[in-house]
């Protein structure tokens, strides 16, 4: 899910969506996102984004010889103009295979084992988010924290809670079958929230069986300069993990 226009991001992402700001050595931030997702070996990478910056999307993939990514465009040139992405996930719904599918925010740069999350998911049948525990109850009050059973079913998802129930943020990484994603129409149907995925992650959670999968490790999402600088140092560092399947080329 690309198809933000991240004006908090400006003037960095004025003709650059913020997912193809550059890291190190030619690397940019999707390329990590992308390298993971390739460790499981996808039949396909649909990349979810706008008008404005699908040309962007479609020379990042031809630049790293990506022959399985697809670009899927909504309309909107500018951030008044964008459906939101659930809106955006709707979308998609009559465009991609019925199948399962990991939805992942392109600016998630995280140390998460997807192949580990979807050998859980295989154990469970049923929707899984991706959750880290940022240990302080005064940062868990700026991420949606969930609240879980003892078996890891989610109870609950707060967006920004005043008093958190745990400090388990969710992750913007979702794994779903298809009878769950697919009920994202369902989710606007009654009303939900078009904009932010964990608006839908949340229903489906009050509606059917959804666990957490817990990580351990980093996990940065870039919403803002500050974040964005902070992962560009920790990368030429080598504290976080350089792509070993996208070649830059």
């Amino acid at each position: 899910m690309a198809g933000g226009f991240a004006k908090r991001m400006w003037p960095l992402t004025l003709d650059k969506p913020k997912q193809l700001l550059p890291l190190s050595d030619g690397y940019v931030v999707l390329d990590l996102v992308v390298d993971e997702l390739l460790g499981i070996e996808p039949d396909e990478i649909v990349i979810s984004t706008n008008r404005k910056f699908a040309g962007n999307f479609a020379g990042w993939a031809r630049s790293r010889g990506l022959d399985n990514v697809r670009i899927e465009i909504e309309e909107s040139t500018k951030e008044e103009e964008k459906p939101g992405a659930v809106a955006a996930l709707a979308a998609l719904i009559g465009k991609i295979t019925e199948d399962e599918y990991f939805v992942v925010a392109g600016d998630n740069v995280t140390s998460l084992d997807y192949a580990d999350m979807a050998a859980f998911y295989r154990r469970i049948s049923s929707p899984v988010i991706a959750v880290y525990d940022v240990e302080s109850p005064d940062l868990a009050k700026r991420y949606g924290i969930v609240d879980l059973s003892e078996d890891g079913r989610i109870r609950s998802m707060v967006e920004k809670p005043e008093r958190p129930p745990s400090t388990l943020a969710a992750t913007a990484i979702y794994l779903m079958p298809w009878r769950s994603l697919s009920r994202v129409r369902e989710y606007l149907d009654s009303g939900g929230n078009r904009d932010a995925i964990g608006y839908f992650a949340s229903w489906l959670a009050g509606h059917e069986p959804v666990y957490a999968y817990k990580f351990k490790g980093y996990w940065h999402d870039i919403g803002s300069i500050d974040e964005y600088d902070r992962v560009r140092d920790i990368f030429s560092k080598g504290s976080i993990a350089r792509p070993r399947r996208v070649n830059v080329v």
